[in-house]
């Protein structure tokens, strides 16, 4: 039993074995996998704060010395002495010059629109190039391009991570069982996962997600069909070999059940090579939905979606910065999350030792 040092990584304390401190320093060795964990970590972060970023609500408002969180809570019109008792818009210059006739202020996010704000003052037809106000302009309904990024690059990940978590509980559980058990149990799953892999996919998602209208949960259920298949052959592999180790033996002589063999005794030594697979499943998750997106299969149209810029660039020739920023958006996440996978799987490959100095 080797004994657990503490250790600080990104900040975060730990406290881990000599190998799993040897792998961490191997992967902070690697400069480029770790300057790209630290991006994208960052551009995460600051997604998952988007509503205080790119909102067409003010985050504070201070009347008649009453303090207002709009970002927070919605307050009706009649709140701040307007008719109606709907929401209030904030943008209605009505509205605005009512706050300032009783002296108070609004505090607005650095970008004061959301994904679905529509600006009915733009200067020239929608969509409009980037300015001083929409600073990598607006799309074709007259939507702030900068803020659907923020709110799309969020979705897309929280969605890819979603997805691939899932995926990898039903693959590991999937392959666990089948490596370990054998026989006709791995015989017949195997041929299952061949007719089930051998399905065109793409076609099926596009078929499902004509029928069905489409949303974040319905979507991930169909992709989870069939995204679970592409860790079983490493951890049913990892299982096969293990399972006639002298430690397994033993524990089956001792009585000890199945699933805790498994699970507990086995399942450690297979997540070695789990693990480095994880961040090209996040990367698949992310290229697929925002195929389905572009094709008009995905997310609904009204939700923010990567996939969905990318095809205002594709019907807006005539406006290029939709196309540019959709690929240059895609282009660096994608590549983020594949140089920390090779990061990750080096760190765990032991032939591979990086300098430190």
């Amino acid at each position: 039993m080797q004994l657990r040092r503490p250790y600080r990584f990104l900040g975060i304390p730990l406290r881990l074995t000599p190998l799993g401190i040897r792998r961490l320093e191997n992967f902070r060795a690697n400069r480029r996998a770790y300057w790209s964990l630290l991006v994208f970590l960052w551009m995460f972060i600051i997604s998952l704060f988007a509503e205080f970023i790119a909102n067409d609500r003010p985050l504070v408002i201070h009347v008649e010395g009453k303090w207002y969180f709009p970002v927070l809570v919605s307050y009706p019109e009649t709140a701040f002495g307007g008719e109606f008792p709907t929401e209030a818009d904030y943008r209605d210059p009505y509205l605005q010059e009512l706050i300032a006739g009783k002296g108070g202020w609004m505090l607005w996010p650095p970008i004061p629109f959301s994904y679905d704000t529509i600006d009915y003052d733009l200067a020239v037809p929608a969509p409009s190039p980037p300015d001083a106000e929409h600073w990598l302009g607006t799309d074709d309904q007259a939507r702030d391009v900068l803020a659907r990024v923020i709110y799309g690059f969020r979705i897309s990940v929280l969605f890819g991570l979603t997805l691939t978590v899932l995926s990898s509980i039903v693959g590991i559980a999937a392959g666990a069982i089948q490596g370990y058990v054998g026989g006709w149990t791995d015989l017949l799953f195997q041929r299952f996962i061949e007719i089930w892999s051998g399905l065109p996919v793409l076609y099926l998602l596009i078929i499902l997600s004509s029928i069905f209208v489409p949303n974040f949960w319905l979507l991930l259920g169909i992709m989870l069909l069939f995204s679970w298949m592409a860790l079983v052959g490493v951890v049913r592999a990892e299982f096969l070999k293990v399972r006639n180790f002298e430690f397994v033996r033993a524990a089956q002589a001792l009585g000890v059940s199945r699933i805790r063999i498994m699970f507990r005794h086995i399942l450690p030594n297979a997540m070695v090579s789990t693990l480095t697979f994880l961040p090209f499943l996040l990367n698949g998750s992310i290229t697929t939905l925002t195929s389905l997106d572009f094709l008009g299969f995905g997310l609904p149209p009204d939700w923010p979606s990567l996939g969905e810029l990318l095809a205002q660039g594709k019907n807006n020739l005539q406006a290029p910065w939709l196309g540019i920023t959709g690929f240059l958006v895609v282009a660096i996440m994608l590549s983020l999350l594949v140089f920390i996978g090779e990061g990750v799987r080096d760190a765990f490959d032991p032939r591979k030792v990086f300098r430190t100095d």
